[in-house]
């Protein structure tokens, strides 16, 4: 009599909030694809994650009512919550999940508590330095804990940490053989090109995270005029968000600068390929793709994170030289005008941030996080398989329940 076939590991992976939480969880999830499970994201309602979950394929995606604490919102972030778990506990109930994975966020804590109830095993990612708010309270309950920075690790309660650094998806890819922005050359004039960019000219890429920065926009801006005929010699790359695209578009045409801007990017690969320096904001996600792709940036780390993560984000990059540090409330217009000159002209200044780039990559990020959770789920069969032995009278039995 044949057994029938071995259902496949269904994993659901909560991952919506920023695109901080989501493109990481995203690059597990086709890890886990890949190996054969069955995949659903759970999202929140944002904009930024209905938009990028549409590069997810054969992924069921589900949403979340759930909404971020801040501004004291109490009432709203309670009944969300409560919300978010009775809708996690319906979609389980309809496909029981064997692993759940957190990426942190609002979105992290209802699915992570209801699986439990669903026996599933539990895990959590955390790419900051400073480990989130909803993190630190998950890490209690779940089986185990993945960091980004080894220093995170120290600061989660959990029962087991394992440093995997942060993922990223399979397009932030470098030639390992190739060292510094060689790896990316190849591909660099196709991006520029892909995007309306002069393959050989400068490209200074400005991004402020998928919620966008008006701090950040306004420091870039303001920068033009001490910049002079550079800025006019280099192209520009800015991701403004979708609050200040009209007024940042409006003054790079005022000043007949070459600029493509934009609310928002989902192909951030092509971005990054094509840039020659990035300035950016440093969330964990953010330092992984720039890590991957080996461009030398301006961090300016946004300066009302929580816990202010960021600036310790950036303060690991900076000392060991794998990025210059402009702390917000320090960047005067000619302060940046110098940092991105130094960045686009010296040669050596963007050779050894690039060198010192590489100890921050973590290739195999999202494959050794994918293998952990199929090593998780596999155990209870094990388990189950090794009660079941065989004893002098020949008989294949539960030991405990066996009788002679």
């Amino acid at each position: 009599m044949s057994s029938p076939a071995a259902r496949s590991p269904f994993v659901a992976i909560a991952c919506g909030g920023t695109g901080g939480h989501l493109f990481p969880g995203l690059a597990v999830a086709e890890q886990l694809q890949k190996r054969g499970c069955t995949l659903a994201l759970l999202i929140s309602p944002k904009d930024v994650d209905q938009e990028a979950v549409k590069s997810a394929r054969g992924m069921e995606i589900f949403t979340l009512p759930a909404v971020a604490l801040q501004n004291r919102n109490y009432f709203s972030f309670g009944r969300s919550f409560w919300q978010s778990w009775r809708a996690s506990s319906r979609f389980f109930k309809q496909r029981r999940p064997d692993a759940v994975l957190a990426m942190g966020g609002f979105t992290s804590a209802p699915p992570i508590l209801t699986a439990k109830d669903f026996g599933a095993k539990t895990f959590l990612h955390e790419s900051n330095t400073i480990p989130g708010r909803a993190n630190r309270f998950l890490a209690r309950f779940v089986d185990e804990a993945f960091v980004g920075f080894a220093e995170a690790g120290a600061r989660l309660k959990a029962r087991k940490v394992t440093t995997t650094g942060t993922p990223v998806r399979p397009q932030f890819s470098v030639d390992q053989n190739l060292v510094g922005r060689d790896a990316v050359a190849p591909k660099l004039k196709e991006c520029r090109t892909a995007l309306g960019l002069d393959p050989n000219r400068p490209v200074i890429l400005v991004m402020g995270g998928s919620q966008g920065a008006s701090g950040l926009n306004d420091m870039v801006l303001s920068a033009l005029p001490a910049l002079g005929e550079r800025a006019a010699a280099w192209q520009w790359l800015h991701l403004a968000g979708t609050s200040d695209f009209e007024k940042v578009k409006q003054v790079y045409a005022a000043r007949g600068l070459h600029a493509v801007v934009k609310p928002f990017l989902a192909e951030m690969d092509l971005a990054l390929g094509a840039a020659t320096v990035s300035v950016s904001r440093a969330g964990a996600s953010s330092l992984a793709e720039i890590a991957a792709l080996r461009l030398p940036s301006l961090l300016v780390p946004y300066p009302t994170a929580a816990d202010n993560h960021q600036l310790t984000n950036a303060l690991a990059f900076e000392k060991t030289g794998a990025a210059q540090l402009l702390e917000q409330k320090n960047s005067a217009p000619g302060k940046v005008a110098m940092a991105l000159r130094e960045l686009i002209e010296d040669l050596a200044v963007r050779g050894k941030i690039q060198a010192a780039l590489a100890q921050w990559h973590a290739p195999k990020a999202a494959e050794q996080i994918a293998e952990i959770i199929l090593a998780a789920i596999a155990q209870p069969a094990k388990a189950a398989r090794s009660k079941v032995k065989k004893c002098s009278c020949g008989h294949a039995h539960g030991s405990a329940k066996h009788a002679h």
